[in-house]
């Protein structure tokens, strides 16, 4: 698959064609499916971990712990487990829909302590309603789900789970390898070294299962500006979880109208006046209602030229600290919804920069409003 050529087609303004069938909403795993069981103490509980990530809530599928443009979740998850976990050491395909598992074979001699979950997608899924535009999408969507991970993992209170979002390799697009408790970080080589494997995972706001279990993409609209406080907030934790991969600003309309970026202090400043918002309803696949939202954070970067893998890395790292950010939102009790599909999105070129440089990557909506909830 030409990754250059599909980025390219996604970003223009060609429009979708009619809807085609999702086919089936998980991989046809083989054998017979196991249900994941209770942890003993010491032992990763792959039962929590995945409820509080992966699993689908409902019998449709589509409520679930991570977001996913259109809802049609076409991220897989291959569970390779290593020692210390409620499985026994081995490669093992996991079902989001029935919460179960199905061995496929034996784990790597190799494999460290806990697990690796190795994360695909099933193009056909998100192709279904976006047609061209899906590629960016599942790349988004793959970079939520390691987001999911990392928060369940700290939900659990495990060591640092260590990611790999990297780009390198397309199938798996992206790794998350999760120690179990009371592991020595020396204790195991990560199977995929990435920029983050040196930096602590933030603890201060370690989510609880709630939290977690709770929805977390709010429906439009999202009205009232946040606070400059919260903006700022929600913007560095972004910052943080993005890996200094892709730039970030976010446009608000009230008190004036504006996009702002962190300065060195950490404060906000100014990157440039006026409003922003209607032209990125327009750019976001014509979604009217963000041009009322509160806020709009962006990831922008990502030039005309870069490789499959910078596109891959680009986006999985952008999915990544924007699911991040989603969860930071909720904690300021703010209305939060990722804006994954662009279209002429140019907004270095908008910015006055040299053009096809910096484009919009992907995007969260916010409001002042406190968002949705639903009992876990």
């Amino acid at each position: 698959m030409d990754l250059v050529t599909a980025l390219a087609r996604a970003r223009s303004a060609e429009r979708p064609g009619p809807d085609t069938p999702a086919g089936p909403a998980v991989p046809d795993w083989p054998g017979p499916a196991h249900a994941l069981p209770p942890a003993t103490p010491g032992r990763l509980d792959l039962d929590r971990l995945l409820r509080l990530s992966l699993a689908a809530a409902d019998p449709a599928g589509r409520l679930r712990p991570t977001p996913s443009a259109g809802a049609l979740h076409p991220v897989d998850a291959l569970l390779v487990v290593g020692d210390g976990c409620s499985l026994p050491p081995g490669r093992y395909g996991y079902d989001p829909l029935r919460h179960r598992v199905h061995h496929l074979g034996p784990a790597p001699h190799d494999i460290p302590p806990g697990t690796t979950v190795e994360l695909t997608v099933t193009p056909r899924r998100t192709e279904s309603h976006y047609g061209h535009r899906a590629w960016p999408l599942l790349l988004l969507d793959t970079g939520h789900a390691t987001a999911a991970l990392r928060l369940a993992a700290q939900a659990l209170g495990t060591p640092r789970p260590d990611l790999r979002l990297d780009g390198t390799t397309e199938s798996p697009l992206a790794a998350v390898h999760v120690p179990p408790p009371g592991a020595e970080q020396e204790s195991y080589a990560p199977q995929h070294p990435s920029p983050e494997a040196d930096k602590p995972a933030p603890q201060a706001d370690a989510p609880t299962p709630t939290d977690l279990l709770t929805r977390r993409s709010a429906p439009p609209p999202l009205a009232g500006t946040p606070a400059r406080d919260d903006l700022r907030h929600v913007l560095a934790a972004a910052e943080a979880a993005g890996a200094g991969r892709l730039r970030w600003c976010a446009t608000v309309g009230a008190p004036e109208p504006e996009l702002v970026e962190t300065a060195p202090d950490g404060t906000l400043r100014r990157l440039a006046a006026g409003e922003a918002r209607p032209t990125l309803a327009v750019w976001a696949a014509g979604q009217r209602w963000l041009a009322d939202a509160g806020a709009v954070l962006l990831a922008y970067g990502c030039p005309s030229d870069a490789d499959a893998v910078r596109i891959r890395g680009d986006h999985l790292h952008a999915g990544h600290a924007v699911g991040c950010a989603l969860f930071a939102a909720g904690r300021r009790a703010l209305a939060a919804r990722p804006v994954g599909s662009w279209q002429r999105a140019d907004l270095g070129a908008a910015l006055g920069g040299a053009p096809h440089q910096n484009w919009i990557v992907h995007g969260l909506a916010l409001g002042s409003g406190r968002p949705e909830k639903r009992t876990p």
